[in-house]
């Protein structure tokens, strides 16, 4: 795993160059980000490799008893097209350290680095058969690995929709154990003793980075009343500067959702959005007259029944929201199906406290946003999925308990 990494390092310009030709995300980022983390997610699952074990049980009677930690078997990993390195090695690496062999999907849209990285573990020296890499779509390549009888797990991450499909599968087949990583619709919620500049800036990460294709972002934003005016106004101007165009330019802030149909679907999400209701602050056009490019779009006076509030719209278009009490943004950011992330903005401990132990969501950042980590477990509540990718929590997913018991016959003690 270690020498995989170190493979992974060596190859940096080229994998990135392959999921932003092939994902439309920023070159730079690809550099300086997903590649090298995901590097070092290897290393820290390598490093867990040999601290897995089980537990001397104290048995009531004459017995010795101990559990042993052994890997579920044969894994289906299917990853979504947002994020390719990092979703690659955040499944593979911690499965890899327990022992188990498996299958990995990416998604039909973003192919090539998987393919890489399958090149590159047998390079690796990773035996033939571990990390098997098959291309297709998710309907036919995606049900057969969810379907087959000799897969022990399924780890998906991708739509709620879908996670529904690959659970039946799991059921009717084999009644594989399975892990999602579903939608989200994550609130942030900004409360009157901001700093405002840093509330914008973090908003504004929240939703347009990745050019708005992150499940956890931070798509509806509410702001406290004494400074939602302010908040609104510097959005709008920070919104408007943002730089769209090549992935490939260093200068480029946000490049081109990573498909027609994707695009077309934001931009139908957009005009809902107008249809009922809401004010188009900024944005709302495709950017530019070719490419996939869609210019940063913030809308206020938006509903909680509003389809651009209840929705995963996977792309830059922020929904902003005015509360005026602590007790109201709790209701209301707890107010969807999803359960995945959430974003808290204040300089108050108690309410961040509080606030975070009331929102019903996998992860809660203070003050920060896209605060992950290695370390650190994601994962959903609710309709988001559940088990947890990241951490040691990760290897759990993974691991089977068996419990192996052997009679004691004239021990001193039990």
């Amino acid at each position: 795993m270690h020498k995989f990494a170190d493979l992974i390092e060596q190859h940096l310009e080229e994998l990135a160059a392959l999921d932003s030709m092939d994902g439309g995300k920023l070159f730079f980022f690809n550099k300086v980000l997903d590649i090298p983390g995901s590097a070092e997610t290897l290393r820290y699952y390598a490093g867990a490799a040999d601290k897995i074990h089980g537990e001397t049980l104290k048995m009531s009677s004459a017995y010795h008893a101990y559990t042993l930690r052994e890997p579920i078997g044969v894994v289906g990993h299917i990853i979504p097209w947002n994020f390719p390195t990092v979703m690659f090695f955040m499944k593979v690496s911690p499965a890899l350290a327990v022992g188990c062999t498996m299958i990995v999907k990416p998604a039909e849209q973003t192919p090539l680095s998987a393919l890489y990285y399958a090149h590159l573990a047998k390079l690796a020296g990773i035996p033939d058969g571990v990390i098997n890499v098959v291309t297709g779509f998710g309907s036919t390549a995606g049900a057969a690995i969810c379907s087959h009888m000799d897969v022990d797990k399924i780890s998906f991450t991708g739509s709620t929709e879908v996670g529904r499909l690959v659970m039946q599968a799991a059921a009717t087949s084999n009644l594989k154990a399975v892990s999602l990583e579903l939608g989200g619709k994550s609130p942030l919620i900004i409360f009157d003793d901001a700093d405002v500049d840093m509330a914008v800036e973090l908003a504004h990460l929240a939703i347009f980075f990745n050019k708005g294709e992150i499940c956890v972002a931070g798509s509806r934003v509410y702001v406290q009343e004494g400074i939602y005016d302010e908040f609104v106004r510097k959005s709008a101007e920070k919104a408007k500067r943002r730089v769209v165009g090549d992935p490939f330019d260093p200068h480029v802030e946000q490049g081109p959702q990573v498909d027609k149909k994707q695009f077309e679907k934001i931009l139908a999400y957009i005009e809902h959005g107008k249809k009922e209701g809401a004010t188009l602050l900024t944005g709302g056009k495709p950017f530019g007259d070719k490419g996939y490019y869609i210019e940063p779009t913030i809308f206020t006076d938006v509903k909680e029944d509003m389809l651009i509030a209840k929705d995963e719209i996977f792309g830059p278009v922020m929904s902003l929201m005015k509360f005026k009490t602590v007790d109201e943004a709790i209701e209301r950011g707890n107010k969807t199906r999803y359960g995945l992330a959430a974003g808290i903005v204040t300089k108050d401990l108690n309410v961040a406290n509080r606030v975070s132990r009331s929102i019903r969501a996998g992860v809660i950042w203070i003050n920060c946003y896209f605060a992950f980590d290695r370390d650190c477990p994601y994962g959903g509540y609710k309709m988001s999925g559940f088990g947890r990718d990241m951490g040691l929590h990760a290897l759990d997913k993974y691991l089977q308990t068996k419990s192996v018991v052997t009679p004691l016959y004239d021990s001193p003690w039990l």
